[in-house]
This record gives C-alpha cells, sequence and structure tokens, in this order.
C-alpha cells in the first residue's frame, strides 16, 4: 500500500461532500471508511437502513475519488476487516506508515468514546474537526439553559431564528407570530392521489443475499420499496420534489394519518440530512425563498412547520442529546418494565392502528412523527414498555434513526422517561385522538368508542390506567388538566381500570 502522511476517517453518517476537508487535494492524505459488524449489530436494524447506509457510503467514497481524492473503503466482507474502527485504524496506520490522524467529531456518544479512547492510546498525533453541518454547536443549549429548570424547545427555537434571521422581518417574527402550530391539525378525508417523488427504485436482490452471507441479521423487507436518496444530488431532487408538489399541503395535514398514503406530505428527508448528504440550512432556505417568492401558493403556517421541524426541533433534539449523555440512556423515570409484544416486529396485531404504523414501518423502514409519537409511542408507554426496548426498536426500524436523535425523541419525548426534561406533560392519548386525526379504526376489530368490554379498544382502558398507577408522579403536572378530576368521578372506574390490567396480562394477544 502507498504510504501517506495523513489518515482521515469518514463515518458513514458524514457524507458531507462540502466540508472544507475535500476543498484541496492532498496526496499524502488518504480518507478512510469501513462498513463493521459493530455497526450493523449494535442493534437489529432494518434491512433498508443498513443498505441506504452502505449505498450512501459506496457513493460517497465514489464521489471523493471523482474529486481527485484517495479513499480506502473498507467492505464488511473485506478480508482482514477487523470489525471495529479502532482495529482496522492501527492496521492501516501499520500498513500507511502514516504519522497523523484526523477525524470529525461523530454524533453518536458511543463513537465520539471510542474515537477518543484510541487517539489516547495510539500516541498519534490528531486533530478533530466539527462535521459543519449543524446550525448549533454541541454544548450551545446547555449553555443557553443553564441555571433554568425547563428546557424549552420553542425558546431555543426562537434564539435560532434570530441568529439565523429566518423568516424575520426585522427583529420581529413574518407574520406577527413566533408558531402556527394550531393550524396545522387537519385530518386526511380526501381522496385522489398525492404524486410520488422520482427517485430511483434499485434492484435490491444482491444486497439481499450478501448480507445475509456476511451473516448480519436484519429486520423488515427490502424490495420492492427501497428507493431512498444516497447521493447529494438525489437529495437535492427529493427537496425540490417537496418544496414543488408538498409543501403547500405539509402543513395542515402534517398531523394526519391514513391508510390511503402512508408518506401523505412529508418530505422524507430526515435520512439525506442526517448522513450529511444535504445540509439543514439550504432545505430552510428552500422553504423560506418559496415562500417568499409566492406567498399565495405556499401557506405561512405550513412553511414556519416545516422550518421548526429543523431549525427547532432537530437542534434542539441533538442539544438535549449532549447535554445529558451518557446518563440519559438510562432514565426510567416511571420505572416501566414490561417487555416489548412481539406483534411489534411483525405487525400481526388486531389494532388496526398499530397493524398500520408497524406494518408501514417494517415495509418502508418510515413513519412520520405522529405515527412514531402518538400510534407506536403512545401505545408504549400506556403499556408500561421498559425504554430500553422501545429505544431499541426505533433506532433499530427507521432509516433516518441514528442515536443523537433517536434517543431524545424517543426516551425523552414518546416515552417521558426523562420526566419532563424533552416534554412538558406525557404524550398519551385514547382512541378518541387517534379516530379524530385518522381512518384507522374504520374496520378495527376494537371499537373506538367502547372502554370495556368485549371488543373495547385497548387504548381507552390503558390511557386511564396510566394516569391511576402514575398518580403521584403526575397529579401535580399543570400542563395535565382534568384528568384527575375526570377519573375520579368516573363511574365504570373500577371496570375500567380492570379492563386495563387484562389487556396488559396479555399484551402479546392484542
Amino acid at each position: 500500500m502507498k504510504t501517506y502522511h495523513t489518515l482521515r476517517l469518514i463515518l458513514g453518517d458524514q457524507l458531507n461532500e462540502q466540508h472544507s476537508w475535500f476543498k484541496q487535494i492532498d496526496s499524502g492524505t488518504l480518507y478512510v471508511m469501513m462498513e463493521l459488524r459493530s455497526e450493523t449489530d449494535y442493534v437489529k436494524h432494518h434491512i433498508q437502513k443498513v443498505v441506504a447506509f452502505f449505498s450512501a457510503m459506496r457513493a460517497f467514497a465514489a464521489r471523493l475519488q471523482e474529486m481527485g481524492h484517495d479513499v480506502y473503503y473498507i467492505t464488511l466482507d473485506e478480508e482482514g476487516n477487523a470489525g471495529t474502527f479502532t482495529a482496522n485504524l492501527n492496521l492501516l496506520f501499520a500498513a500507511t506508515q502514516a504519522k497523523r490522524f484526523e477525524y470529525q467529531l461523530p454524533d453518536e456518544y458511543r463513537l465520539d468514546k471510542e474515537l477518543r479512547q484510541f487517539c489516547s492510546e495510539a500516541g498519534y498525533p490528531y486533530s478533530v474537526y466539527d462535521t459543519e453541518h449543524f446550525l448549533s454547536h454541541r454544548d450551545d443549549l446547555r449553555r443557553f439553559f443553564e441555571g433554568k429548570k425547563q428546557y424549552l424547545m420553542e425558546s431555543f427555537y426562537r434564539k435560532m431564528r434570530i441568529d439565523y434571521k429566518v423568516l424575520l422581518d426585522g427583529d420581529q417574527p413574518h407574520g406577527g407570530k413566533w408558531n402556527y402550530d394550531a393550524e396545522n391539525r387537519e385530518s386526511w378525508s380526501h381522496t385522489g392521489g398525492i404524486p410520488e417523488p422520482p427517485l430511483p427504485r434499485r434492484e435490491t436482490t444482491a444486497w439481499q443475499s450478501w448480507l445475509e452471507s456476511c451473516g448480519v441479521r436484519t429486520i423488515g423487507e427490502l424490495a420492492p420499496n427501497f428507493d431512498w436518496p444516497i447521493t447529494r444530488k438525489e437529495g437535492l431532487q427529493l427537496l425540490s420534489f417537496f418544496i414543488e408538489h408538498q409543501l403547500p399541503w405539509f402543513g395542515k395535514f402534517q398531523d394526519a394519518m391514513t391508510v390511503q398514503h402512508r408518506f401523505l406530505f412529508h418530505s422524507r428527508l430526515s435520512f439525506s440530512m442526517n448522513v450529511k448528504l444535504i445540509h439543514p440550512l439550504e432545505v430552510i432556505q428552500a422553504a423560506e425563498s418559496a415562500y417568499r417568492q409566492q406567498p399565495d401558493r405556499y401557506p405561512l403556517a405550513a412553511v414556519e412547520g416545516f422550518i421548526r421541524q429543523i431549525l427547532g426541533w432537530r437542534e434542539y433534539m441533538r442539544g438535549m442529546y449532549w447535554a445529558f449523555i451518557p446518563g440519559y440512556r438510562h432514565m426510567n423515570y416511571f420505572g416501566h418494565e414490561r417487555a416489548l409484544p412481539k406483534w411489534f416486529w411483525t405487525g400481526e396485531t388486531r389494532m388496526r392502528c398499530m397493524q398500520a404504523a408497524i406494518g408501514q414501518s417494517l415495509d418502508a423502514a418510515y413513519a412520520h412523527h405522529i405515527q412514531r409519537l402518538m400510534i407506536t409511542g403512545n401505545f408504549a408507554l400506556l403499556a408500561g414498555i421498559h425504554p430500553d426496548a422501545v429505544d431499541e426498536w426505533y433506532l433499530g426500524i427507521y432509516v433516518d434513526a441514528v442515536e443523537w436523535v433517536q434517543l431524545p425523541n424517543t426516551r425523552g419525548m414518546s416515552q417521558f422517561a426523562d420526566g419532563g426534561l424533552v416534554g412538558t406533560k406525557p404524550y398519551v392519548s385514547s382512541a378518541a385522538y387517534i379516530n379524530k386525526m385518522s381512518d384507522y379504526c374504520k374496520g378495527c376489530a376494537y371499537q373506538a368508542k367502547l372502554k370495556t368490554g368485549e371488543g373495547a379498544c385497548p387504548f381507552n382502558s390503558l390511557y386511564w390506567h396510566f394516569y391511576h398507577r402514575n398518580r403521584e408522579k403526575l397529579a401535580t403536572n399543570p400542563r395535565i388538566g382534568m384528568v384527575y378530576p375526570t377519573l375520579d368521578k368516573m363511574a365504570n372506574r373500577d371496570a375500567l381500570l380492570q379492563q386495563a390490567e387484562i389487556y396488559l396480562s396479555q399484551l402479546d394477544q392484542l
């Protein structure tokens, strides 16, 4: 192998060809990328997630070579692949006689720890670079909320709007309000088709057999729905399609769920952004520019709501992750201990809402935020599933799931396992909300309006049982409202709680 003076490591979610690293060609620098069993096996991943990451990584390596950089790419089945970053780096330093190591800050704590340890033990001079992707630094949020009891996303979002001058008129929010969320809660009752993004559908037979030959255990299906963007060009095509065809309708229907259209008007840009094919600021600016040019076509509520998900929520979640990791992984505020029902891995349940959300997740490696929060997450919280099991499922099943965004969303927002650091109240609901925001209840084996007896929807009794068993922790929460006065006045309270106990004893059969 050729000798080099510097090895630069690129992780699988650092596929940013606009990074300053790549502005100049240095024949003495070798870029290193690796497919590793340590990455495929830390949880059981959806096969589309594995293929999307590996495909994007291989395409990125080819792109760098096309730009003139030297790249050493280690495939999963390459002879001599030692299976971890540390072991492979040691082998490469010996083979190339390199004297210096450089890497970009990992976004996951476990990799950050591994690379810091490698640098400490290997003894090579090294430099660590920012990924040049996020709009805030790791510890910005912690410093912003220092000394405060609550870490309100809305406060951080407003700061980010001001910092980046997004949707502002002078120093005031465009339209007079910072947040238009109240206008974005319509259900879907329409008919007709929704345009599909013109992304390539790839032949996947070879990937399936190759992963099996490598011994990688996965969940879900690969064909025929693999159409995730794996290059910057494809990510930008998806962004353009979303702005042109979906953003006008995104706002009012962003919380809606239907069996007619699995994705409705959601952009599905999260994978492209999370592996850094496209930059969040170019996504934000594309949305604002469309609105500024055609305000009659793009509702302000839709544009602000979309931008808030990226400039607000995405940056906020990353900040929360780095503010509380590694202890955040072990938070379990309610002391939940139940195992995840077996049908979370198959979708074979009589609850049509869970059947739809889980079936879609298994089929497409994707569900939008309300399906994750108010269907699968809602059920897991009501049923008292251990947060570790919920984390493992979410981290494994979704193509866009990397720990910095998955963990605070799941353990914090969805499961309230952090006791209210992320969410000010538990996000739980009975069947009424699901019936209002979706068509999932139609044709279900359970009846949304029934609370007890044969055919009663499990969400109804589990909802009240959740509040009953957690009264000590939740009764003083100011955002709970009339839950406990209502529960205490219920004539059928005992029957309702008994119904929940029955369902909790037979979760695998629901």
